[in-house]
């Protein structure tokens, strides 16, 4: 991926498609994670890329939650209340509003200009009706986390 022949977007403007890294990129986030290589390809298909301009707002609390972000490039700080929290490169944000799209519960911001991978819950849910293996592989997912927090706990 080349960031330098890239254009800024707007947060306006349509967002680009990605390929195979966004491939990579999902198939290292722990929701999908235990997905084959095709299935992590048909959520990849869904996804889009887009740049925002220092201090614009990614999501903002209260409002719909309808995407998840992967950060390619850059930071953004989560603004939680008495303890923000800086995310980076690789890291990500919104996973909740792939499944049950309640609102956001805080705000993001950019910190610089940041280039990140977008993947709409609508797109996400319609790959889900298309291919109910992903579904299965991500309730087991989500268990087997749940599970190892109660052994944690306990």
């Amino acid at each position: 991926m080349q960031q330098g022949s890239r254009q800024m977007d707007t947060p306006s403007t349509p967002p680009r498609q990605l390929g195979r890294d966004a491939v990579e990129m999902l198939a290292e986030i722990p929701l999908f994670s235990e997905l084959s290589r095709r299935h992590v390809g048909k959520i990849a298909s869904c996804a889009s890329t887009k740049r925002f301009a220092s201090g614009a707002p990614l999501v903002r609390v209260g409002e719909p939650a309808s995407v998840f972000y992967v950060i390619i490039d850059g930071e953004v700080r989560v603004e939680v209340p008495g303890r923000p929290v800086v995310l980076r490169t690789g890291d990500f944000f919104g996973e909740m509003a792939l499944i049950d799209g309640e609102p956001r519960s805080a705000t993001v911001v950019a910190v610089g200009e940041v280039y990140v991978l977008m993947l709409p819950r609508a797109k996400f849910l319609k790959a889900l009706e298309a291919e109910p293996k992903i579904a299965l592989a991500i309730m087991a997912t989500l268990t087997g986390r749940l599970r190892a927090l109660q052994t944690a706990t306990a």
